[in-house]
């Protein structure tokens, strides 16, 4: 197998450790981010390390494993491969369209002799069954769309206003690399991408027959993004569209398209009191220019996409994401992560009428984590305001 790749080193620097050891690796992501072309880098990595090195490749996209149905073909096919006197490297994309799935994993690592490493587009499926049965035996990489530096390298793009705004517009499915940058001809191909998750990910896995409800959800969600969000409030709009959807159902739909990786929830959390709300989250999409394919690109949405960006950002970075709240008043983004906390506020620009808001909230928070005012404005003051940290959205991309 030879296949020309652009390195994705955030993940590679987090396979690495676990290569060789006696723990599954399992690649998780929406589909087309790029989790296929990441086990070819893994596969040259350990062909590097071992040139005799036994690989066992298996990829539930292609039709030459229709054949792999359940644990027990995969199981079979696996033996028929492997080579009793060497280490097998077993490499399966898209696991989880294999029944029972988890009961192979189980049995090939109890048998020793083999190093795993699969992907899959469902957090539910994998998470779900592998925890039960492998607790403690696997660790799990999320892999997002590209980062903006990313997206530079493989768009072959200087650091530039320009370059962001392709970013924006476009977003960070890899593939995109291989198109020209032009509207008809991105949002074309998006717009099948998305097609496909929706039928592949979430109304085939889950037996969904009321698709139009589906689609008009996903479109609510787009236009809402970084809005407070309930159940009871989709509902209540779709009832004012003569459409009467429970809230319960309204929840499965929204929890079968972050299992699938296009949404991702950012639940609320109490600054004062320390607490984590069920309800009222914000949604953000994990490709914005997928979020554009279904209701447009428009200037006039640019806070709600800046805070998509920002959202994306801090996830591909590692943190945990949530909205704060302080009293009455609202902090766009606290990110934690290994005892670490951030606290970010997002704007288009800064102005005197939303200055008070932005930088004011930030300094209702009584702890010295650091605070950051993100934003697009063209000439900012690099010592900030009160210790908060102004900082334009390119760099912020390109530094934190």
């Amino acid at each position: 197998m030879i296949k020309k790749y652009i390195k994705r080193k955030i993940y590679l620097k987090k396979v690495k450790p676990f290569i060789d050891k006696d723990i599954i690796k399992v690649i998780v992501g929406q589909r087309r981010t790029g989790k296929s072309y990441l086990l070819f880098q893994i596969m040259d990595i350990i062909k590097e390390k071992h040139k005799q090195a036994n690989i066992i490749y298996i990829n539930k996209e292609l039709n030459k494993f229709d054949n792999i149905k359940n644990y027990q073909d995969l199981l079979d096919y696996i033996k028929k491969q492997s080579k009793s006197k060497k280490r097998n490297y077993v490499f399966i994309d898209e696991i989880q369209d294999i029944e029972k799935f988890e009961k192979a994993l189980r049995s090939l690592k109890a048998g020793g002799n083999y190093d795993i490493y699969c992907t899959g587009s469902n957090a539910h499926l994998l998470s779900g069954e592998l925890a039960t049965y492998l607790s403690g035996r696997y660790i799990e990489i999320q892999v997002f769309c590209l980062s903006y530096l990313e997206f530079l390298i493989f768009h072959k793009l200087e650091n530039s206003q320009g370059a962001l705004l392709k970013y924006i517009k476009y977003g960070g499915l890899p593939y995109l690399m291989h198109l020209e940058l032009d509207d008809s001809i991105i949002y074309d191909y998006l717009q099948n991408i998305y097609n496909s998750i929706l039928f592949k990910d979430v109304i085939s896995r889950h037996k969904i027959r009321n698709f139009v409800f589906l689609e008009n959800l996903v479109e609510y969600l787009a236009d809402n993004t970084g809005s407070l969000v309930s159940a009871k409030k989709i509902s209540d709009f779709l009832k004012s569209q003569k459409i009467n959807i429970s809230p319960n159902i309204t929840l499965d739909y929204i929890s079968f398209l972050a299992d699938a990786f296009f949404v991702n929830r950012s639940p609320r959390f109490d600054i004062q009191g320390k607490k984590i709300f069920e309800i009222n989250s914000k949604y953000y999409f994990s490709d914005l220019g997928l979020r554009h394919s279904i209701v447009g690109y428009k200037h006039i949405d640019i806070n709600k996409i800046l805070e998509n960006l920002v959202f994306l950002h801090l996830q591909i970075r590692g943190y945990k994401v949530f909205v704060g709240k302080l009293g009455n008043k609202e902090i766009d983004f606290i990110g934690t992560k290994q005892g670490e906390k951030i606290y970010i506020q997002v704007a288009y620009h800064i102005t005197k009428e939303n200055s008070e808001r932005e930088f004011g909230n930030l300094l209702e928070i009584k702890d010295n984590y650091p605070k950051f005012v993100v934003s697009m404005d063209e000439f900012i003051d690099q010592k900030g305001y009160k210790g908060i940290k102004h900082i334009h959205i390119k760099n912020f991309l390109t530094s934190f």
